[in-house]
């Protein structure tokens, strides 16, 4: 009969019968490795609390996140029935607070598919190409870097027009090159390998050789850099909002919350710092969470610092 200890050291064997069998070994040790960093088990832990809130939104809220009551605006921390007070309109800060994570997730998650999967086209095929492709694609590339992210993403949202999906569109649009790079690195060291020759020599073609032989291996490094991109991607999504460029009202996105506080900020400062601590705790939460992956996924690095 199987016991767990028996499925443990069926995990854990330098000898894995299968190519199955491998990949579950791998994944578990990863496991194991991560798991024992507490810090980033903290990121983690917070990571699924966010969730289970988005998930459970509506349960989780204690009033209407749009209910308005003038008769009840700006009322301090604490208040019976409203545990972080309220806002200028008179609603509940925490009922929009938990809101707000189904906004937050929703731009990570598209940000997060749209942007790492340009940059390692771009970089893969400027790797794998070479010459003028890589030169052209490259310093196409280098363009988009020498501008600030946040400037950039304001003058796309400029030009595209105000709103979250505008907004997601101009952060995924900035986001990509340092994926690109890191793609293209890793393209170049790969290509002159005797494994990439191999399979060259079988009759494989470049978009097969990109696509089942140089992307799985480019995966682990992207990972790392999208988790700890996150924050960054938090925060300029917060600073679209707050200038009225991402999320439009009555939504309760975290900057545009944070935008409307400010003007109470001296007199009543919890409507601002509510949504910024929620901002930070998330941001945070991806850090910690990116560090763990790093030490797992590119022992190397760690190993480096």
């Amino acid at each position: 009969m199987n016991t767990p200890t028996s499925y443990r050291a069926w995990l854990l064997t330098d000898a894995p019968t299968s190519r199955n069998h491998a990949r579950l070994s791998s994944f578990y040790k990863g496991w194991l490795s991560f798991r024992s960093n507490p810090m980033a088990m903290f990121g983690l832990g917070i990571l699924i609390a966010l969730l289970l809130i988005a998930l459970f939104a509506p349960i989780l809220a204690p009033h209407d996140w749009q209910a308005q009551d003038l008769s009840n605006r700006l009322q301090p921390l604490g208040t019976p029935g409203h545990i972080l007070g309220t806002d200028s309109l008179g609603r509940d800060i925490l009922s929009r607070l938990i809101e707000g994570t189904q906004i937050t997730l929703y731009i990570v998650t598209l940000v997060a598919l749209i942007a790492p999967v340009a940059g390692l086209l771009v970089g893969t095929v400027a790797g794998y190409a070479g010459g003028w492709v890589d030169v052209v694609l490259m310093r196409i590339t280098d363009i988009f870097l020498a501008f600030p992210r946040l400037v950039l993403a304001l003058a796309f949202v400029a030009a595209l027009g105000a709103g979250i999906e505008n907004a997601v569109l101009a952060i995924s649009l900035t986001a990509w090159p340092p994926y690109a790079r890191i793609a293209r690195a890793e393209t170049l060291t790969i290509r002159s390998s005797d494994y990439i020759a191999a399979i060259r020599l079988q009759g494989a073609g470049p978009f097969r050789i990109i696509i089942k032989h140089i992307w799985p291996l480019c995966i682990s490094s992207l990972i790392v850099r999208v988790t700890l991109d996150m924050a960054g991607i938090i925060l300029a999504a917060a600073g679209l909002g707050f200038l009225g460029l991402g999320a439009q009202p009555p939504s309760p996105e975290w900057g545009a919350m944070i935008s409307e506080g400010r003007r109470f900020i001296l007199d009543h400062w919890w409507v601002a710092t509510m949504p910024g601590l929620a901002i930070f705790t998330v941001s945070l939460a991806f850090n910690l969470l990116g560090d763990g992956l790093r030490d797992v996924l590119d022992p190397k690095d760690g190993d480096s610092q």
